[in-house]
């Protein structure tokens, strides 16, 4: 199962490189990473997609929480929250198929950053299987390149699970 870990440590050298090593020194390998600043001054904040039972994880995360550097440590798997990702897409787009593409664009909600004779460059944000559908609805047109960020997500503070509102929808109910 893949679990979404957040981790706030100190914004120091070498922080990145000690929570790495302990992944790969356990045979863990690291699906997504995205690292930037965090709410507060000399803290950085680590969103980390890892491959595991919930055993594991939990070794790990106790693991983590042993670092010197690192603040706090939360799994976010089975916890309501917001998840986005970026990608970067240039695709094949010959002025035969432009139209097309372009109309997937809009309902994805992407948008166009660069344009040249026989290819576009999209922007997509959104939650991984948006980036992943996009992708595969594009690929029959010719995908030259992709760059993702990874995984950046927050625990919501509403508390809200749009997961099981879109379970419940897709039932015709909502829980009660």
């Amino acid at each position: 199962m893949k679990h979404t870990l957040s981790v706030l440590v100190e914004d120091e050298s070498g922080a990145l490189s000690r929570i790495a090593g302990l992944f790969a020194r356990r045979g863990f390998n690291i699906h997504s990473l995205a690292v930037g600043l965090a709410e507060q001054e000399g803290q950085s904040r680590l969103t980390m997609v890892v491959e595991g039972d919930d055993e594991t994880l939990q070794q790990m995360t106790k693991q983590l929480d042993k670092l010197v550097n690192v603040l706090q440590v939360l799994d976010l798997t089975r916890l309501p929250a917001v998840e986005r990702e970026l990608m970067l897409l240039k695709v094949s787009a010959p002025a035969s198929q432009r139209s097309v593409i372009l109309d997937l664009v809009q309902v994805f909600r992407a948008k166009v950053v660069d344009v040249a004779d026989t290819a576009l460059t999209l922007e997509v944000v959104g939650d991984p299987g948006k980036l992943v559908a996009l992708e595969k609805l594009l690929t029959p047109y010719g995908i030259l390149e992709i760059a993702r960020t990874g995984k950046v997500a927050l625990e919501r503070a509403s508390g809200v699970n749009t997961e099981m509102l879109k379970v419940s929808k897709s039932v015709g109910r909502f829980p009660a």
